[in-house]
């Protein structure tokens, strides 16, 4: 009999210090950067986001959105057998977040690993478990997005400082006798490095190039907004489906006229798109799987929904997901 791999719960964690428009322009004037709240709203559709404090990592941030995940599927951590962390802000430079939040969790022993692939990361680390659950080398996996973007923003560049925040999102993905993901497609393109990087590293205990974000905003749009359509019409494809099909899109949360131009090449309407970009800002790998809780807790996303996920990110990386919640 086939395996297959279904979503049992959903869990999310946003820190408590909420920065709004006002709060950040106010914060930016003090050191000489202007913007202001239309400035910011008018091009990103962003009005809040959430910043962790200096004393918490990824990780912490990851553990309370896999507790809810885990109370949300009825399971204990010593039950899970894989645990795959995405994240472009780990904790340390090893080991993985993946393996310090295990050991958080008390669910030592199984096999934990971090994947990078930036904004992409939660669809990249999906895929990854779904493949280990089918092949049989898992049965109950932790799939987490978590970032503390926060801490490589440059706050004197004000196009890319006011889009970002810090949260995690996760799930628990189960073995399945019944279909939960219908299809994947992943892809990267490494000749766009320079677009979207941190551009900076450690070496001798010293921090060599510029370890803050730099992005060309004009030239990111332009390919997201291209591949993410692909993406999208790949997995379709794969799961002889078609847009109709389409209970919600909840597609990477980076800025809301790419996810409005995404469901108009998609023939959606915005009401059957999961939109928490206005709230959270950009968390990078945390916030597809941030929507989706927020989602089903709020009561849209419901059992037996047909989801469709995608992300783009820095690497460039991109891809899809589509499952029946």
């Amino acid at each position: 009999m086939r395996r297959y791999s279904r979503i049992t719960g959903t869990g999310s964690y946003l820190p408590p210090r909420r920065l709004t428009n006002a709060d950040l322009v106010a914060e930016l004037a003090t050191q000489g950067v202007e913007t202001s709240d239309d400035w910011i709203v008018e091009r990103t559709g962003i009005r809040a986001r959430h910043f962790a404090a200096p004393d918490v990592c990824s990780s912490d941030l990851a553990l309370e959105a896999a507790r809810k995940a885990l109370e949300a599927a009825k399971l204990q951590a010593h039950e899970i057998d894989l645990i795959i962390v995405a994240t472009s802000t780990p904790d340390m430079v090893f080991p993985s977040s993946a393996c310090i939040l295990q050991n958080k969790l008390g669910a030592n022993g199984c096999a934990a690993f971090d994947v990078h692939a930036v904004c992409s990361g939660f669809v990249y680390a999906l895929t990854v478990a779904d493949a280990m659950i089918q092949n049989g080398a898992a049965s109950k996996a932790l799939v987490i997005g978590a970032e503390v973007f926060s801490r490589i923003l440059d706050f004197k560049d004000r196009t890319t400082c006011v889009l970002f925040g810090d949260g995690a999102g996760a799930v628990v993905l189960e073995a399945s006798e019944t279909p939960g993901i219908l299809a994947t497609d992943l892809h990267a393109d490494g000749k766009h490095v320079g677009i979207l990087c941190v551009p900076g590293h450690v070496s001798g205990g010293a921090v060599l190039g510029d370890p803050v974000l730099k992005m060309d905003g004009q030239a990111v749009f332009k390919l997201a907004v291209g591949v993410l359509e692909d993406a999208a019409r790949a997995v379709l494809a794969k799961a002889n489906l078609t847009e109709a099909d389409i209970d919600w899109l909840i597609p990477h949360q980076a800025n809301i006229r790419i996810m409005q131009s995404t469901a108009r090449k998609l023939k959606l309407p915005m009401d059957k798109v999961v939109v928490t970009v206005d709230q959270h800002g950009n968390t990078s790998a945390a916030s597809i799987p941030l929507a989706l809780d927020h989602a089903v807790r709020a009561g849209k996303v419901k059992k037996g929904d047909t989801l469709m996920l995608e992300g783009v990110g820095g690497g460039f990386t991109w891809g899809a997901v589509l499952l029946n919640f």
